[in-house]
Parts: C-alpha cells; structure tokens; sequence
C-alpha cells in the first residue's frame, strides 16, 4: 500500500459548493475509486488559503494511475471544473506532497 497526498486550489467564494458535491458524490465514483484500490480518502481545505490538501491509501498503483482515463472520473472533472483551478483537460490542478513524517 501507497499513501498519497496532494494539494488542489478551490477557487474564493465556493467553499460550500465544494463541500456540498463531495456530500452528494456521485455513487459511480465512489465504487471507481473503491474498485480501483482507494481507501481511506479524505480532502482537507485551508480555509486561509483556499488550498485542498488530499490523503489516500493506494493499494494498486496501477488502477490508480488508469484512474484519469475513465469516463465517470472525466465527467466528475467536468463538473468540478467551474469552483477549482485546472488543467486544459479538466482535471484540477494537483501539486504532489512528500511525506516527511508517519506515526502508526
């Protein structure tokens, strides 16, 4: 297993919204991310900053790395897309973090 972590950048004034489209998230993409090896996600927003910060557990890196290309993923990216900073092919922008310290 993998742990991974990311920040993102919500755009001002949609906190809510955001929170409130991971409240209704789509069953879709939850059982895409779970039969992809995904567990334990959580999303975690700056509220100074507007900076989401991402944490998962990756039990196939493989699955994980196929994840941009399914359809239920790009169609969530589309929808997203109007209350975060992205790319040209709509999925946000995610800077990748290094771990630096664990306790178990």
């Amino acid at each position: 297993m993998e742990r991974i972590a990311f920040k993102m950048f919500l755009n001002k004034g949609f906190e809510a919204e955001y929170k409130k489209r991971h409240d209704e998230i789509w069953p879709e993409l939850t059982n895409l991310l779970k039969d992809s090896g995904i567990a334990n996600y959580s999303i975690f927003l700056d509220e100074e900053t507007l900076v989401l910060y991402g944490v998962l557990d990756c039990h196939n890196e493989i699955e994980y790395q196929n994840l941009p290309f399914q359809p239920v993923m790009q169609k969530w990216w589309e929808y997203m897309k109007d209350i975060m900073k992205t790319n040209e092919d709509s999925s946000p922008v995610s800077i990748p973090l290094r771990e630096v310290f664990y306790m178990k």
